[in-house]
């Protein structure tokens, strides 16, 4: 990307934010695939790992919502980490089972990680999102 476009890229909303869009297309990706899983798995993989994957980005959206206090946002920020962890370990699950394929664990567990990376760089350093205080 060239100068020019990295400086009219404005956040305007939680949604411009890279990962937040990173996450919601997991989350519509693994809900596309589970469709296709056994009935018996209603009631826990499958709902499990749809609950968590959407988590993911309702957390994001609630830290930006509270971008006014630091702690918040970060507090906010490790529950959306939280349960992008909580979706890997339900990836694991659902290729053990045979649910999903090797290549599509990988390429969903990938951004899984790559999910995690940008959100653990949000929390280490939170200044650039925050709020600041009218002087």
């Amino acid at each position: 990307m060239d100068k020019k476009k990295r400086i009219s890229r404005r956040i305007n909303s939680e949604k411009d934010l890279e990962v937040y869009q990173k996450a919601y297309s997991l989350a519509m990706q693994i809900f596309e695939i589970s469709k296709h899983w056994p009935p018996e798995e209603k009631y826990s993989l499958t709902d499990q790992i749809r609950r968590s994957s959407r988590s993911v980005c309702t957390n994001i959206r609630e830290a930006w919502a509270k971008r006014r206090y630091q702690a918040h946002f970060i507090s906010k920020l490790t529950d959306a980490d939280g349960e992008n962890s909580e979706t890997d370990s339900w990836l694991d699950f659902a290729r053990d089972c045979h649910y999903i394929n090797e290549t599509e664990h990988k390429k969903m567990a990938g951004e899984s990680e790559s999910i995690g990376a940008m959100i653990g760089a949000m929390i280490i350093n939170p200044d650039s999102f925050l709020i600041k205080p009218e002087s």
